[in-house]
């Protein structure tokens, strides 16, 4: 347990740096430039303390650390604490965050101010979802994450930015509606509203089915799984380049944070039924968004579509149960946060001095942009699944998992590895090589300083990652081998329950 509340610091000194900024009023460029420095060095503060969840992490304990409460609202309380499960995916949020404002810092200029709160605000409801205990809380976590989200590409969009971030809210607040009965459900069933107290009790296996598939319809939207997946694409296209990562990066991994969380540990029975729907919705989402995305012709869209099917391997390999699913799929998640981040950073590369995301619009910029061509490479590669990059660790271990499991869904997931490495590959061909032909490339600058701080780290953690996963592994072994142990055992009770009943019959 930590001598002092650095759960609570890292989760709301983004709001103080909000704070901060709201206390700069003139709108002018020094107070533009204050603004984001505000925002910078708010973020980088909260990275370096948030390395101390990691430092002070015991991963030998399976059970949650660093553990605050106090008293909130009636039986809700302020509950925060972390597990092997959940730590990374804060050290994720607040590793990325600095590289959005970065990425923000020549492409936005109107609104500066209102888009770094906007930002800041974001940072702390997407900590908040991963290091609460109560559920109540988690929920108003999750859902307030829409609103800075919605804001995002609303007002700093696209052209089509309105539908866009309509779509999003729409879709994602229809499955959180049956996600909040369920937890009224669950509080009147169990008395508590406290996740440990809920990983303890054994809910009747008829309410399992109804409330498994309550959260299912938020977490899947929010995944996004197919079929609820198209919102993903438009938001996407539509967003600022800030706003792509973040969206990629984290706001995705929500969903699968929530199975880890609430429905395999929570709800076993009703997850071991719905394993193979999911199975077969993962492998539709794996090989049918792959085939979209060959037929694209805007790079976000592309990438969007490439997210949704390595979202297919996270949830197959998180169902199949096995401590190479989970762990694959509990790694694909924090690779895909790293190299998808990193690929839209890419396209807002380019798209800051174009001005365009259409594909036919590129060609040749090896010849006048070497090093971003190379860096281009890397998370192309990364994001195809390629050996010494950490794409191919967490793909592996998740069809290895899927192998374990069921045969045939590990065949069929595996035509996935076929298709991604021909949409990237075609991607990376089309910008990159060929003649430069056309006469505005010809001027086109190879990265900046900045860029090369953005971009350079997260080149460095995809290999580092690749050729050693293990600090990844070291802290998520124990919560996951306990996640698959009491899953195991909630099944051979039930099992034992229902011989015993068909003897006594």
């Amino acid at each position: 347990m930590a001598s002092w509340p650095i759960l609570s610091i890292v989760t709301f000194l983004p709001l103080v740096g909000a704070a901060i900024i709201l206390l700069i009023w003139d709108d002018n460029e020094v107070s533009r430039r204050n603004v984001k420095n505000v925002a910078l060095w708010t973020t980088l503060l909260t990275f370096f303390l948030s390395i101390f969840i990691w430092i002070e992490f015991d991963n030998s304990v399976a059970g949650f650390q660093m553990v605050e409460k106090a008293d909130w609202l009636g039986s809700i309380s302020y509950h925060l604490g972390v597990d092997g499960i959940s730590m990374l995916f804060i050290i994720l949020t607040t590793f990325l965050m600095p590289f959005c404002i970065l990425a923000s810092w020549e492409s936005i200029q109107n609104r500066v101010r209102e888009y770094m709160i906007a930002f800041l605000i974001l940072e702390t409801l997407m900590i908040g979802v991963f290091c609460t205990l109560d559920i109540v809380l988690f929920y108003v976590f999750f859902e307030a994450g829409l609103i800075p989200m919605f804001l995002i590409i609303g007002v700093w969009g696209g052209k089509r930015r309105v539908y866009a971030s309509f779509k999003f809210f729409l879709y994602t607040l229809v499955g959180s509606v049956l996600m909040l009965l369920a937890i009224m459900a669950m509080y009147w069933e169990a008395g508590t509203t406290d996740i440990p107290a809920l990983l303890e009790y054994n809910f009747p296996a008829s309410m399992q089915t109804w409330l498994w598939l309550a959260f299912f319809a938020s977490f899947a939207v929010k995944m996004p799984m197919w079929p609820v997946h198209t919102w993903l694409p438009d938001a996407h296209v539509e967003a600022p380049t800030a706003g792509s990562v973040i969206l990629a990066g984290i706001l995705l991994k929500m969903g699968g944070y929530g199975f880890l969380r609430f429905s395999l540990p929570m709800f076993p029975l009703a997850s071991a039924d719905f394993a193979p729907m999911v199975y077969t919705l993962s492998i539709i989402a794996i090989i049918y968004t792959s085939l979209v995305a060959l037929m694209q012709e805007d790079m976000k869209k592309l990438i969007a579509y490439s997210s949704v099917a390595h979202m297919g391997y996270v949830t197959m390999g998180l169902f199949t149960m096995t401590a190479q699913g989970v762990q694959g799929g509990i790694f694909q998640m924090l690779s895909h946060g790293l190299v998808s981040g990193a690929l839209f950073l890419c396209v807002g590369v380019v798209y800051d001095r174009m001005h365009t995301r259409e594909i036919a619009a590129y060609g040749g910029l090896v010849n006048r942009m070497p090093k971003y061509a190379v860096v281009f490479l890397i998370f192309t590669l990364a994001n195809v699944g390629m050996p010494g990059t950490s794409g191919f660790v967490g793909e592996f271990l998740t069809i290895l998992g899927a192998f374990i499991a069921n045969t045939w869904v590990a065949i069929f997931a595996t035509t996935g590895v076929i298709l991604s490495a021909a949409y990237a590959l075609w991607l990376y061909r089309r910008v990159v090589y060929g003649a430069l032909e056309k006469e505005s490339l010809r001027e086109i600058l190879d990265l900046s300083g900045r860029e090369k701080l953005m971009l350079y780290p997260l080149v460095a953690l995809v290999i580092f990652y690749g050729f050693y996963p293990a600090p990844i592994f070291d802290v998520t072994q124990v919560s996951v081998d306990a996640l698959i142990a009491n899953y195991q055992n909630a099944l051979d009770v039930a099992n034992e329950a229902a011989k015993t009943a068909a003897a006594t019959q």
